[in-house]
């Protein structure tokens, strides 16, 4: 089987030999979604900075016509925060910046809603209100963060307990990676942030760190008699287990991927604003970045680190000396059979003069 074709049992690629093909490549998705965060923003919610959400439904309603009448009933209060979408097929969701004990009085708020309800034929109870102060959002947030942490340390905990600490450290780079990297998404896509999106974020991170699980337990159990025969490099056998490992991840994150695509086509172009919405993108994005990590960015670092080792640098140079006296000698190295997966088509030109001999 030629290099790089997939196998229904495994594949054929050098991952790991283009490490730094992986490592530019993330480095330049976190610079651009740190450009976004830093120069866009993200689009917080009012769950986050504070406002009134006005709700109703008419058939006949523009979002040109709807925010005439909020922007009529609000001339003069000195808040021009409006925003206007659409939930559903005649379903309509108004954001202004009225807060509680800001400006929201009460009278502010009656105003807006009788307007909604005059401008579109509507009793007036059947506007919602709802009135949302920021510290609401800020109590969100610091749970969301101390979520984060408290999962950081099972996380650390657990991938050192089960493996080691080296594995446990690339699996919480990764993780970092897979947060910027879909944050910055948000950033630029100005999706709304909303206690729905955090909960996504919480989601794909979990997903995340299962596939780099699977991906570590592989290579454990391919590296656990190294040492012994010394046909490999740790840098072989941890791609012949990423080999191992691909198909599967693959096909996991497919199907995955699928409903979560349709979620996000029925949340954004049939439903409009929504949790659907707010939570799908995140598990979109999560997914796909999830599975790129936990292959192109955590097993490289994984395999950064235990290169360092002394027992895994003697073997690397053992490994390499003997791969020089068997080459100088026409022969194909016993470590090129072994990791033919870990190494790809090393030993394609060996036997190529094996041939024409």
């Amino acid at each position: 089987m030629g290099p790089g074709r997939l196998r229904r049992d495994g594949a054929d690629l050098d991952i790991l030999g283009r490490r730094r093909l992986w490592y530019g490549l993330s480095l330049a998705l976190l610079a651009l979604s740190l450009a976004g965060l830093l120069g866009r923003g993200l689009n917080l919610g009012v769950e986050f900075t504070g406002g009134s959400v006005f709700t109703f439904t008419s058939a006949s309603a523009t979002v040109e016509e709807v925010r005439d009448a909020v922007g009529g009933a609000l001339r003069g209060s000195g808040d021009e925060q409006v925003i206007v979408q659409r939930t559903g097929a005649h379903g309509w969701r108004v954001t202004t910046g009225l807060t509680a004990g800001d400006r929201a009085s009460d009278e502010q708020v009656e105003r807006v809603r009788r307007a909604l309800a005059a401008r579109f034929g509507l009793p007036p109870g059947e506007v919602g209100v709802q009135v949302i102060g920021a510290s609401w959002g800020g109590r969100v947030t610091e749970r969301a963060v101390l979520g984060l942490a408290v999962l950081l340390i099972a996380v650390i905990g657990y991938l050192s307990f089960a493996f080691e600490w080296r594995m446990a450290l690339a699996a919480v780079a990764a993780l970092g990676h897979d947060l910027v990297v879909t944050a910055g998404v948000y950033a630029w896509s100005g999706f709304e942030v909303t206690p729905a999106t955090l909960l996504g974020f919480l989601t794909i991170l979990g997903y995340s760190l299962y596939d780099a699980v699977v991906v570590f337990d592989m290579i454990k159990e391919v590296t656990a008699r190294l040492g012994s025969t010394g046909k490999m490099t740790y840098t072989q056998a941890a791609n012949r287990a990423l080999n191992a490992t691909l198909v599967r991840s693959l096909n996991t994150t497919l199907v995955a991927i699928l409903p979560v695509a349709s979620i996000l086509f029925i949340g954004t172009t049939l439903l409009g604003a929504g949790t659907l919405k707010d939570l799908s993108l995140a598990l979109f994005v999560g997914m796909i970045v999830g599975t790129y990590s936990s292959l192109c960015v955590a097993t490289p670092l994984l395999v950064a680190l235990k290169e360092r080792e002394p027992r895994y640098a003697a073997l690397a140079r053992r490994v390499a000396g003997r791969d020089r006296a068997l080459a100088g000698a026409g022969r194909a190295a016993p470590g090129d059979r072994a990791a033919r997966a870990g190494r790809g088509p090393a030993t394609t030109a060996h036997k190529r003069r094996k041939r024409q001999s």
